[in-house]
C-alpha cells in the first residue's frame, strides 16, 4: 500500500498519519478539517477540503451579521472535528462581540437530548451553533421541535448529507450549513457527475472530493514519473495547481489546499419536494 485517500473523521485521520508517515504511506483526506491534521510537519499530510479555522471564521461572521442580538448556544460531540469547529465559530463571533449563552459538549451516539434543549429553552436560545455531525444533528432537531424550542440550527460540513432530513424530516427546514460551493455544479465535474447519476449514485457531499484526489495522485505521479509516495508528495507541492473535478487544486507546503472557500447554505425543500441544502444567493 502506498497511497491512502481518507480518512472522513479528523480523529481517525490524524493519529492514522502517524503510522502512514514512518511506513512510508501518502495520505489524502477528502473531508479531515480539523488544522491538527497538516500542522504537524509530517510529509504526507494532504487535503482537498479546506480547515475549520477557515469554516469557523465565516460561520462565525455570520452568526455576527445577521443575529447579533439572539442568544447563541455553541454545541460540540467532543471530537477533534466537531469540537475543533466549534471552537474555531466560537473564537470568531467572540472576536466579533458575540458571546454565547450557553456551552454544551453531547456524546456520540446519544439518543436524547432532553436535558441539553431544556438548558437552552432555559437560556433563551434561538441559534443553535453546533459542532458534529448530521447523524447527532438530526436528532437534535427533531427534538428542537418536538419540545418547543424554536431555534435556527447552525452547523458545517459534518451534517452535508441527505441523511440528515431523513432524521430531522420537516425540522430540518431552515438549517444552516457552511460547506465549499457545490461540487457539483463545477463544470470541472459534469461528465463524472453524468457517470454517477447514470450509475444511479447522487455524488453528494465529499464524493467529489474523494475523485479529486484520486485525480491529485495520479497527475502528482504522473509529473513526478515516479510512484514513490514520497516523491509524489513533493511534486504535489511543487507542480500544482492540478484540474480535478473540483476545480484547480494547489498545495502549501503543509498539504493544505490553496484556495479554501466556504459559503452558506440553507436546508429546504428542492424542485423535487424533498428537503436538501441549497447554496444561499
Amino acid at each position: 500500500m502506498k497511497f491512502v485517500i481518507g480518512h472522513f473523521n479528523s480523529g481517525v485521520s490524524i493519529p492514522a498519519s502517524e503510522v502512514y508517515a514512518e511506513n512510508g504511506i501518502f495520505q489524502i483526506t477528502p473531508a479531515s478539517t480539523n488544522p491538527n491534521f497538516t500542522e504537524r510537519g509530517l510529509w504526507n499530510t494532504f487535503r482537498t477540503c479546506g480547515r475549520d479555522d477557515q469554516q469557523g471564521a465565516v460561520a462565525g461572521k455570520y452568526i455576527a451579521d445577521n443575529f447579533k442580538d439572539a442568544k447563541v448556544a455553541v454545541v460540540h460531540d467532543k471530537t477533534p472535528y466537531g469540537q475543533g469547529l466549534a471552537d474555531e465559530t466560537k473564537k470568531a463571533m467572540n472576536g466579533l462581540g458575540i458571546t454565547e449563552a450557553l456551552y454544551e459538549g453531547i456524546t456520540p451516539g446519544e439518543k436524547d437530548y432532553s436535558a441539553l434543549i431544556a438548558k437552552m429553552k432555559e437560556a433563551g436560545v434561538s441559534i443553535v451553533y453546533f459542532g458534529g455531525l448530521h447523524t447527532e444533528a438530526g436528532l437534535i432537531l427533531r427534538q428542537m421541535a418536538d419540545q418547543g424550542l424554536k431555534a435556527t440550527l447552525m452547523s458545517g460540513d459534518g451534517i452535508t448529507s441527505n441523511e440528515l432530513a431523513s432524521i430531522a424530516g420537516d425540522a430540518v427546514n431552515g438549517t444552516l450549513m457552511t460547506f465549499p460551493p457545490d461540487p457539483r455544479n463545477n463544470p470541472n465535474a459534469a461528465d463524472a457527475v453524468k457517470k454517477f447519476r447514470d450509475a444511479g449514485f447522487e455524488p453528494e457531499a465529499y464524493t467529489l472530493y474523494s475523485y479529486a484526489a484520486l485525480q491529485i495522485i495520479a497527475e502528482a505521479a504522473k509529473a513526478a514519473g515516479s510512484n514513490d509516495p514520497q516523491t509524489v508528495a513533493e511534486t504535489a507541492k511543487a507542480k500544482g495547481p492540478f484540474k480535478t473535478v473540483i476545480g484547480d487544486i494547489g498545495f502549501d507546503s503543509k498539504g493544505d489546499i490553496t484556495r479554501p472557500d466556504y459559503t452558506m447554505y440553507t436546508w429546504q425543500k428542492g424542485a423535487d419536494g424533498k428537503y436538501t441544502y441549497l447554496e444561499n444567493k
